[in-house]
């Protein structure tokens, strides 16, 4: 259950998913079911070739279009590599930060995430910190070491006044596009986790303007009873983002 202090937020991940009229028709449908807003903050993160037409399409509501991921250096010589000043010319307004994805398939080390969570928040994109233990790491009782190390890297050149704009997203790897979902027990546990880090770092006051998603085979079934955990401000969501008739659900997850 969020805290009165801060707003719900459902966040639909796309990966490498759908076609350019798949994604806009998605858009428009998404769009013309949001309200004002004003309960719940709504976002796509969505591939970066389609972020120009989705954040048009997006536009005069309040969905968010954010980026996958972004690369922490301004320009160069980075083959395939994005950078933040980019994907605001496109309409973006936020971005992915260390997907489990991007770390196990791609390579990303932790202290890449620090760099990324400094370019984005200083190029007036809201990042979303992604930690989260694999199958071998929970069997081997290491979850809160392992969500420590990711969240001290990731999160190591913040400023107290940075926080407010920055949210952690929780995803368990071996729960992501596996159809396995965490009990809430657990989900719950690393919450509380994530939330103790968090309130030993920075000001209590600062530490409850943070809000800390879940992700992972979320669907409409489960979405109520995760958000309702103590701790749990929102979803990521994965393959269920992708059709109207699931992901809209999970946003109006109380209605």
């Amino acid at each position: 259950m969020t805290s009165k202090h801060r707003k719900p937020y459902i966040a639909g991940n796309w990966k490498m998913n759908l076609g350019r009229a798949q994604a806009l028709d998605l858009i428009k449908t998404i769009k013309g079911r949001l309200g004002d807003g004003s309960d719940r903050e709504v976002a796509v993160f969505v591939p970066s070739v389609y972020l120009a037409d989705v954040a048009a399409v997006a536009q005069g509501s309040p969905l968010g279009v954010g980026a996958q991921n972004i690369y922490y250096e301004t320009e160069g010589a980075y083959t395939g590599e994005t950078s933040c000043q980019m994907i605001r010319e496109v309409g973006a307004d936020r971005t992915l930060v260390g997907h489990s994805e991007r770390r196990h398939l791609f390579g990303e080390p932790d202290e890449w995430m620090a760099r990324k969570m400094r370019c984005a928040l200083d190029h007036g994109v809201v990042p979303m910190l992604c930690v989260g233990e694999t199958l071998d790491e929970r069997k081997a009782n290491r979850t809160e070491r392992v969500l420590k190390r990711q969240l001290e890297a990731g999160l190591m050149l913040l400023k107290p006044d940075d926080y407010h704009l920055a949210s952690i997203a929780y995803e368990p790897v071996w729960a992501i596009g596996t159809g396995e979902v965490a009990t809430l027990e657990q989900i719950g546990a690393a919450h509380a986790c994530i939330r103790k880090f968090l309130a030993a770092k920075i000001e209590a006051e600062i530490a409850q303007t943070v809000r800390v998603l879940y992700g992972g085979s979320v669907k409409p079934d489960n979405a109520a009873a995760i958000m309702a955990l103590p701790d749990v401000d929102g979803l990521l969501v994965g393959g269920a983002s992708l059709k109207p008739d699931t992901f809209i659900p999970i946003v109006e997850f109380d209605s």
